[in-house]
């Protein structure tokens, strides 16, 4: 780790990088960063990085903020409702409101993971303060959920924006079915440009089938909307080395770029009373993110216009991936599925797959094997070598009644409208790029 004033990089690793390297990674100019030495006398020799003072930061990349096409953005309970008096800080929310629709402006689409249900709900029922039973849980969400519905709705149609209430439970992601079906509907609902507000459905989950807090739940959105982005907004500021409210040592981490044990063991319990998740929670949240290809941020969000001040340089903790989150679901699609059957397609399929195109139905010769919609299967050349493998849209059955038909003949065959491609290109992965076409298979003018 590297420290840096009252702030470090974490990457996993702990010799200390060299003076220059240290520059360059941390995007400062080398003329103006000063830095301070500590010998250490444990019999190694070596050298630690104990502070270094800035004068100026320059950035050297545009913020993953900036880049990413599709940003998720978490608001924790903490934020939106006010701790006297249960209320939502709808002034604050303004901000917040200001800030997702200047993304949408510049053509990034937003998805809201919204906490507060509970915290609502309790100020109405007048619950007492402390733990609640699961079932006074569930009541209080049932109440608060149509008051952060009607927040959201009045605040986002006064600007000519269609809100859409999507409420999810743990089963939604852990279920092949239905974790395809919610991102089926989070993809038509960005398509039609509606903002998407997700909340856990607290009113039917019970212990063992709820997330119980919303840091993962963003998480897992995040990699089922193939989000580039996740912006946790909470009450603190990011990841330190220890408790800040206990340790004035603790140092402020900026960029974790491996989540290793040392990372987890930062992690602290939530400081406030209205939220559930703590930086445990954020920490798992990150893992799930990188692990899609996701690069997640940890900022504090009391202030006025929060996604803003992410951008114009306030501090905050990145957590960065190592591959984008299409690579890593290919990756996962590659390594580490197991094809539930296979399907033999013909010289122009393969051909169109080589070029980096999608596999329809026209091209697909055979299937084998049971598989239903979201299973991986295999991709076989004539011969029966493995030149692909992906995550089909249909099943087994309706398979073999669209094969070698044309995508516009689909609904008519199956009395309902799919989609055009047997298996999309971003759910597809070529395992060999140099698959020469067979003899048999070479078309003939």
């Amino acid at each position: 780790m590297i420290g840096l004033g009252n702030e470090s990089i974490a990457s996993g690793s702990h010799p200390v990088a060299p003076r220059r390297a240290l520059v360059r990674e941390r995007g400062l100019q080398k003329s103006r960063l000063h830095i301070h030495r500590e010998a250490s006398r444990s019999g190694t020799g070596d050298c630690r990085i104990v502070f270094a003072t800035m004068s100026a930061q320059v950035p050297e990349t545009v913020s993953p903020l900036q880049q990413a096409r599709r940003i998720v953005v978490k608001v924790g309970s903490a934020l939106l409702v006010d701790a006297e008096t249960g209320r939502i800080n709808r002034a604050w929310l303004e901000t917040l409101i200001e800030d997702l629709l200047r993304l949408r402006k510049r053509n990034q689409q937003v998805i809201l993971v919204s906490s507060g249900a509970i915290a609502l709900g309790r100020w109405e029922l007048k619950l007492a303060k402390g733990p609640l039973r699961l079932e006074e849980s569930q009541a209080a969400a049932a109440v608060g959920q149509i008051r952060l519905a009607h927040a959201y709705k009045e605040l986002l149609e006064s600007r000519e924006v269609t809100v859409a209430q999507v409420l999810l439970t743990l089963e939604d992601s852990e279920r092949r079915r239905r974790y395809l079906n919610a991102r089926a509907t989070l993809e038509a609902l960005l398509a039609l440009g509606a903002l998407p507000v997700i909340n856990e459905n607290d009113t039917v989950a019970t212990a063992e089938i709820r997330y119980g807090d919303n840091d993962r739940l963003g998480a897992r959105v995040a990699q089922m909307a193939g989000a580039d982005c996740l912006i946790l907004l909470s009450d603190v500021e990011g990841l330190f080395t220890a408790d800040p409210n206990k340790d004035p040592n603790a140092q402020f981490i900026r960029e974790v770029r491996q989540i290793t044990p040392e990372i987890e063991s930062m992690a602290g319990r939530s400081a406030s009373d209205v939220g559930s998740g703590g930086m445990a929670t954020k920490i798992m949240a990150a893992k799930i993110a990188v692990s899609a290809g996701c690069h997640m941020c940890i900022a504090a969000g009391h202030h006025a216009h929060p996604v803003s001040r992410i951008e114009s340089g306030a501090r905050c903790t990145w957590f960065v991936p190592n591959a984008s989150p299409v690579a890593a679901r290919k990756q996962w699609i590659a390594g580490t599925l197991r094809p539930a059957g296979s399907m033999t397609i013909d010289a122009g399929a393969l051909r169109a797959l080589l070029e980096g195109k999608s596999l329809l139905p026209a091209g697909v010769l055979e299937t084998r094997g049971r598989f239903e919609r979201g299973d991986t299967v295999s991709i076989l050349r004539q011969d029966g070598a493995e030149v692909a493998r992906g995550i089909v849209a249909y099943s087994d059955l309706d398979a073999v009644k669209i094969m070698g038909r044309k995508s516009s003949e689909i609904e008519g065959i199956l009395g309902f409208r799919g989609r055009h491609e047997m298996i999309h290109r971003d759910n597809l992965v070529v395992l060999r790029h140099d698959a020469p076409l067979q003899e048999s298979e070479r078309v003939t003018s």
